[in-house]
């Protein structure tokens, strides 16, 4: 399994329009995506214009698919992009899983 996580500090006021986009990537990217295990996005509620994003893929293949979406690059290289002040991923992989 391939695990990502992204931090995802947002230009000041782009929360709403950052969630919104997240969500409609979820429907029409991950949700069809069997190999993409799950998609979590967080918000937190002392820090504005935030999100953290962990994601698991079935592997390597997986996450490229993933990423290669039409909705992906419309919706998070593109719009979603746009409204980040930068994007920091970290590959992770999992020794504990309860």
């Amino acid at each position: 399994m391939l695990t990502k996580v992204l931090s995802v500090p947002l230009k000041p006021g782009k929360q709403a329009e950052a969630e919104e986009l997240v969500r409609q990537f979820a429907r029409w990217g991950p949700e069809q995506e069997p190999a993409t295990l799950s998609f979590r996005v967080y918000r937190d509620p002392a820090r504005p214009d935030y999100l953290l994003f962990v994601e698991n893929f079935a592997d390597q293949e997986a996450y490229d698919v993933h990423t290669g979406s039409a909705a992906y690059k419309e919706l998070i290289a593109g719009r979603f992009a746009e409204l980040a002040v930068e994007i920091v991923e970290i590959d992770h992989e999992m020794i504990i899983n309860i």
